[in-house]
């Protein structure tokens, strides 16, 4: 057994001692494998956003994806994907944080513009609170790509430690590329060090990629350090045909910084990659239930330290979807969402009136999602 490795971790936080008493109030009225989601968390855990908007943490970088539909062959094209998919998940808050739970309806939209004069859109909603469900999509369908899918976090306490299973999952589709598509499963978020020392936040378990057209998979294994030895956000993974397990290419290293093929061949670099802004609406410009907007007295609380305050403003959204859900409950009335349905299997949703067609897909989108009007469908 090694010794216990000391290297540096920009996602350990120590909590000052009232607000650990705070949480250790909390911890001591739940059992161990209590579910977390309907547990209201302190508002000095809260990172300043929605969960809607942190997805978008793992579109960072769509470069990866604008020519992956040109590739000649479909290996080259899972190695893309997956190349793609391993590199959001080094965005992250400093420290130990929480984004707002989304409320029913809440919804957050914005755009990539690229150099080719191309660009990206993406929409997520908050489609059920109980359990939550965020759907979402993200494409350029002048860039052949679609992603579709949604996240089903639920949160669990361990005794020592809390974690974040993200149910649920993706699908990439390539427009020039009839049926190949390929489905992307999530790994967990561990948090540890609730009850004493410092919190400290790393990724584990395993995500999956698998493309039935083509034959090829790819595991991806994200690795949490042990107590006694290994290294905070490691990941090791290998892409195969799957009908007969042939690896066709591996990588490992860390998410968070250099991930390599071989032993010397960098397959994504983190410490160097530039994240692609976003364009996002002037909250001034957004409907009342956007993100940023429907969050905005929160945020701004939070940002200025005004924790009071912040959770005053936090406690009115969540009584009024209290209220909203009463009322409908009461009326019978169902909710109707904006921009998703769910598919014919009842198991996934899909955004609403998409086309194959890049071009007709373009002009769908951009009426539908950019220029939505609230009044008209709520």
């Amino acid at each position: 057994m090694s010794g216990q490795n000391n290297e540096p971790n920009d996602t350990e936080e120590i909590l000052e001692p009232n607000a650990r008493n705070i949480i250790l109030s909390i911890i001591g009225q739940l059992s161990k494998g209590s579910d977390l989601h309907r547990v209201s968390l302190p508002t000095f855990v809260l990172e300043p956003r929605s969960f809607l908007e942190r997805i978008t943490d793992f579109m960072s970088h769509p470069e990866i994806l604008l020519n992956a539909h040109k590739l000649p062959t479909a290996e080259e094209r899972m190695v893309a994907i997956t190349k793609y998919y391993l590199s959001g998940w080094h965005i992250r808050p400093k420290g130990v944080r929480k984004p707002y739970n989304p409320v029913l309806g809440e919804y957050f939209r914005c755009k990539w513009n690229f150099e080719n004069g191309t660009d990206a859109y993406y929409v997520s909603e908050q489609i059920s609170h109980h359990p939550p469900i965020s759907a979402y999509v993200f494409g350029s369908p002048e860039n052949n790509f679609i992603i579709q899918g949604e996240m089903r976090p639920k949160s669990k306490f361990y005794g020592t430690s809390a974690a974040t299973h993200l149910e649920g999952t993706a699908s990439i589709k390539f427009l020039n590329h009839p049926g190949e598509e390929y489905i992307i499963t999530y790994p967990s978020i561990y948090v540890y060090g609730v009850l004493f020392g410092k919190l400290t936040y790393d990724l584990g378990d395993s995500a999956t990629i698998t493309c039935e057209k083509t034959d090829l998979s790819c595991r991806a294994e994200f690795k949490t350090k042990g107590i006694f030895s290994g290294s905070y956000n490691s990941i090791s993974g290998k892409i195969k045909k799957t009908s007969t397990g042939e690896t066709l290419y591996d990588f490992s290293g860390k998410w968070s910084e250099k991930i390599y093929s071989g032993p010397e061949s960098i397959f994504f670099d983190a410490l160097t990659a530039q994240q692609h802004p976003k364009d996002v609406a002037p909250e001034d410009a957004q409907d009342p239930f956007e993100s940023r907007r429907l969050w905005r007295k929160v945020t701004e609380n939070l940002k200025n330290k005004n924790i009071d305050a912040a959770t005053e403003e936090k406690n009115i959204i969540e009584q009024d979807q209290r209220d909203e859900t009463r009322v409908r409950e009461e009326t019978g009335t169902k909710y109707n969402h904006r921009f998703f349905d769910v598919t014919e299997s009842g198991s996934t949703w899909k955004l609403k009136n998409l086309s194959d067609d890049p071009l007709k897909a373009k002009v769908e989108i951009d009426n539908f999602i950019f220029k939505y009007d609230p009044t008209a469908t709520v």
